[in-house]
């Protein structure tokens, strides 16, 4: 397997990423969501994984709210996560969920949440969000909405209601 280098988005990688989130979804709903996510001033993190000076994968943060008074915490969702067909199972994806959550904890994020895939995330610590007290926005069903504490610290405690940015909604 050749190696995978992960790192921070430029400008100059957009079209790669539209491209890399259209193969992996099979429609441009996520590219049009990062495009909009960019174009609104919400994106936390954006990273690209490459193999052979090719761009093969991508992930994003974007900053969400809590509607509690006491969480003193700062949270974010991950997603689209997006690896081009012929490279998912390959650990890309790990990679880029590994190296984002190193990049939460860097920045100062708290929390992070998810709609995903209920037996890959929990791998990387997350667990079905009502365990912590946060609900979704959205009506889905509960084991797809997750949710990482990336602090120790009990004044960061987690429990309300998320909202995702309104870009999501044209989604």
């Amino acid at each position: 397997m050749m190696p995978v280098t992960v790192r921070s988005e430029t400008e100059a990688d957009y079209e790669a990423i539209w491209q890399v989130n259209e193969l992996a979804f099979g429609r441009t709903a996520e590219a049009k969501l990062v495009t909009r996510l960019r174009e609104q001033g919400a994106v936390a993190i954006s990273l690209v994984a490459e193999q052979d000076d090719t761009i093969v994968g991508h992930i994003l943060f974007s900053p969400v709210q809590i509607e509690n008074p006491r969480y003193r915490g700062t949270a974010v969702a991950l997603g689209p996560l997006a690896v081009t067909p012929p490279r998912q199972k390959q650990g890309i994806g790990s990679a880029l969920v590994k190296t984002g959550l190193h990049h939460c904890i860097s920045q100062g994020f708290h929390t992070v949440v998810v709609l995903g895939h209920p037996t890959y995330y929990p791998r990387f610590g997350f667990q079905p969000a009502h365990q912590l007290g946060l609900h979704c926005e959205y009506n889905v069903p509960p084991e797809i909405f997750m949710a990482l504490s990336l602090s120790p610290n009990p004044q960061t405690k987690i429990s309300g209601l998320v909202r995702y940015h309104p870009a999501f909604q044209a989604t």
